[in-house]
C-alpha cells in the first residue's frame, strides 16, 4: 500500500504541474503568417520535451523546456491555405483547430483605429455582409501594467456580422481589400487599441527613459480619467504578450492625445524603431494622418501633428502615410468614413509590401521649394495631375520675420507657384496650417496633399 500510495503521488505531482501552456494568440481559429518561420513559445515543466506536429507537414519539431519552465521552437509554415490543425505535447497535448495560414497584420492606436461600426460609421451597410471566415480578429481589451506582461486575455475569432461590429472598422477595410487584391488569402488582424492614449504608453519604458526629448515630453503629459498617460502601461499589457509572434507590418492610427507635443515626429520614429527591434524584423509600418479637427484657434497644436507625421516617411525607412482630410469634417473627431481610411491603408500595403497593385497610393507631398523674384515655387512627389479645388487658397508666404500672408497660387505643370504682394522677399511657405484646414489640392489620383511647413 506505501508504494501504490509513493507511485499514486508521483503520478499526481507529474501530471498537476508539467502541462505545457501556450499564451492566447495560440488557440483554435488562428492566423499565422505564410512562408516564414514562426516562431511558437510557451510553458513547461524544466527540462520537458515539446513536440509540434502540423497538419501541413511530415515534420515534427521538438525542444525542451529551460529551466526557467519556457520554450520557443520556430515552425516553417507554407503559402498561405487551410484550415489546418497543429498539436503541441508534452506531458499532456493541446490541439489547434481550425489554423489558417496568411498575412497578419497588428492593428494599434487610439479610438479612431478602436472605433467599430457599433459607434456608427458611414458604412453600416457593409456589416450584414461581414461573414468573411478567412478574416479573423484577435482583439485585445484594454489593459494597463506597470511590468511587462507575458499574456492577454483573448482569443481568435472569424468574421461574422456581429463579430465584425464591434471590432475596428479600419482592421476590417484593410483584410477585406487585401483580399480582392490577394485573392483569399486569409488575413488575420491583432488589435490592439486604446482611445484617448498618448503614444508615449505604447512603447518600452527604457526607449522613453534613454532619450531626454522624450522624457520630456512624456512628463508634460497630464492624467486622463478615460486611459493612462504613463509610459509604456499600454505596452506592457496589450503589446508585449505577443511579440515575437510573426507579422506582415503594423496599421497606426493615432495622433490626436498628442496634440500640443512640439517633437512628435520623434516620439513616433521611436516607437517605431523600438517596435522592430523587438521584433527584430523592419516590417512596414503604415499609418493615418489625423484628420482635420476644431482643437481650438488659438493654437497649431493639431497641424503640427499632421506635419509632423508627414516628417516620419523620411525619418524612418518602410514608413507610408495616408492622408484622409478629404473624407473627414473639422466638427468629428471621429471620421465616420472607415472604408476610405481601410482601403487606402491596404493600397499602401499592396503597393510597397506585396507589390501587387500599380495605382497611385499617396497624394502630393512637399519636395522643395525655390524662390525667384518675389515667388515660390513648390515641387511635390506623386504630382501628376497636380490641382488646386476651390479659389480659397491655403497656403501661406512669410519674409525672414516668419510673419505669413496668404499668398495667391496657381499651377505650373507639375509644381505650384506662390505670390503676394504683402511679401516681397519670400523665405518660407507652408500648406493648411490650420487645425481645421481641408485640402484643396489634389493629384491625379483625387488624393489629397498633405500639411506642411518650410519654417522648421
Amino acid at each position: 500500500m506505501k508504494i501504490l500510495r509513493v507511485i499514486f503521488f508521483l503520478f499526481v505531482a507529474k501530471t498537476s504541474f508539467a502541462n505545457v501552456i501556450l499564451p492566447s494568440v495560440f488557440s483554435d481559429h488562428m492566423v499565422i503568417q505564410q512562408n516564414d518561420q514562426v516562431k511558437f513559445w510557451g510553458w513547461a515543466s524544466p527540462n520537458e520535451e515539446v513536440i509540434i506536429r502540423p497538419s501541413w507537414t511530415t515534420e515534427i519539431y521538438k525542444t525542451k523546456a529551460s529551466n526557467q519552465a519556457k520554450w520557443e521552437l520556430m515552425v516553417k509554415t507554407p503559402s498561405y491555405g487551410g484550415p489546418f490543425i497543429i498539436s503541441i505535447k508534452g506531458y499532456n497535448e493541446i490541439v489547434l483547430n481550425d489554423i489558417l495560414i496568411g498575412e497578419v497584420w497588428l492593428c494599434s492606436g487610439q479610438s479612431n483605429m478602436e472605433m467599430s461600426a457599433s459607434w456608427g460609421i458611414k458604412n453600416m451597410d457593409e456589416v450584414e455582409k461581414a461573414n468573411h471566415p478567412n478574416i479573423r480578429f484577435f482583439n485585445i481589451p484594454k489593459l494597463s501594467s506597470e511590468t511587462p506582461q507575458n499574456n492577454v486575455p483573448a482569443n481568435w475569432q472569424a468574421s461574422t456580422p456581429e463579430i465584425m461590429k464591434n471590432s475596428s472598422a479600419v482592421a476590417y477595410f484593410f483584410a477585406k481589400r487585401l483580399q480582392e487584391n490577394l485573392k483569399e488569402v486569409p488575413v488575420g488582424l491583432i488589435v490592439s487599441s486604446w482611445g484617448g492614449t498618448p503614444a508615449e504608453v505604447w512603447m518600452p519604458e527604457e526607449t522613453i527613459l534613454n532619450n531626454s526629448i522624450l522624457n520630456k515630453a512624456a512628463s508634460k503629459l497630464k492624467p486622463v480619467e478615460w486611459g493612462p498617460t504613463q509610459p509604456a502601461r499600454a505596452f506592457n499589457a496589450m503589446i508585449n504578450p505577443f511579440i515575437g509572434y510573426n507579422i506582415a507590418g503594423v496599421l497606426w492610427y493615432q495622433g490626436e492625445a498628442n496634440v500640443g507635443a512640439k517633437n512628435y515626429e520623434k516620439t513616433l520614429t521611436a516607437l517605431i524603431s523600438s517596435w522592430r527591434s523587438i521584433w527584430n524584423n523592419n516590417f512596414p509600418f503604415y499609418y493615418v494622418q489625423i484628420a482635420q479637427f476644431e482643437y481650438g484657434g488659438d493654437h497649431f497644436g493639431g497641424t503640427e501633428i499632421r506635419n509632423a507625421q508627414r516628417k516620419v516617411l523620411n525619418l524612418s525607412e518602410n514608413t507610408g502615410m495616408v492622408v484622409i482630410d478629404d473624407v473627414s469634417t473639422a466638427d468629428d473627431i471621429h471620421p465616420k468614413d472607415k472604408k476610405t481610411v481601410g482601403i487606402r491603408l491596404a493600397n499602401l500595403a499592396l503597393k510597397n509590401h506585396y507589390k501587387t497593385f500599380d495605382g497611385v497610393v499617396n497624394g502630393p507631398l512637399f519636395k522643395n521649394v525655390s524662390f525667384e523674384k518675389g515667388k515660390a515655387k513648390v515641387s511635390f512627389n506623386n504630382s501628376k495631375g497636380l490641382n488646386i479645388k476651390g479659389d480659397n487658397s491655403l497656403f501661406e508666404m512669410a519674409g525672414a520675420d516668419k510673419i505669413f500672408y496668404e499668398a495667391k497660387s496657381k499651377t505650373n505643370n507639375d509644381c505650384i507657384v506662390l505670390s503676394s504682394k504683402k511679401v516681397k522677399n519670400p523665405k518660407y511657405v507652408r500648406f493648411a496650417w490650420k487645425n481645421t484646414a481641408r485640402s484643396n489640392v489634389f493629384n491625379e489620383a483625387n488624393l489629397p496633399a498633405s500639411t506642411f511647413t518650410t519654417e522648421h
